[in-house]
């Protein structure tokens, strides 16, 4: 006798009931789609929140056009540099800059949207999703969040030209046996960069 999981004739079937009976043939992937629970909208509320309060930068990217091995791969190279990537929902996302005062327009940020979370500095999500979009030009770049500013793509990439942390101490490590006067260039050039970066925003709300 065949798997039956059709229902009768003029048999009402809710959401939810038939989610069970799929989760029994282990086949719910087909029904990816389907709202998610309230539960698993907390969960997600609350990573983002404890995420955005962490985080020295946001970036907004769009991952539609991206294969699920390239998502993988890009989560992988974010996850070594401390960068937490997640895919959510717009009215979640905004409820969470909301609470923490960042104003962001979410609604044109535009669709397939997650956001990546630098944890260890400001540079290494802009830097690693601008590589990235290089190579994948499916990805797409929206903008992100600086000292609780909106930046938009093109400051974003900006900011990804900056050194990270482990590119910067790298220089310095190389300074150390040249002049004071290398050493000191090394840490203008930075300093300049990042000022350039916040002026640009300064510049862009005022």
């Amino acid at each position: 006798m065949g798997l039956n999981i059709l229902p009768r004739k003029n048999t009402k079937i809710s959401p939810n009931s038939a989610v069970l009976d799929l989760n029994v043939c282990g086949i719910t992937q087909i029904f990816n789609f389907m709202p998610k629970t309230r539960e698993q909208k907390e969960q997600s509320l609350s990573y983002a929140k404890e995420s955005v309060s962490g985080a020295k930068s946001l970036v907004f990217v769009g991952y539609h056009g991206l294969s699920v091995p390239k998502v993988e791969q890009l989560r992988n190279q974010l996850r070594q540099e401390q960068v937490k990537f997640q895919v959510i929902k717009k009215t979640l996302i905004k409820k969470v800059l909301d609470d923490a005062k960042i104003d962001v327009d979410v609604k044109n940020l535009g669709k397939g949207l997650a956001v990546a979370y630098a944890m260890n500095d400001e540079v290494s999500a802009a830097k690693i999703l601008a590589k990235f979009q290089k190579e994948n030009q499916a990805l797409e770049i929206y903008g992100g969040v600086l000292e609780q500013k909106f930046l938009d793509a093109a400051e974003v990439s900006d900011l990804s030209k900056l050194l990270s942390k482990p590119e910067l101490y790298a220089k310095l490590v190389g300074s150390i046996n040249a002049p004071v006067s290398g050493f000191v260039n090394v840490l203008a050039s930075t300093i300049r960069g990042l000022v350039q970066v916040l002026n640009g925003i300064k510049e862009a709300k005022a």
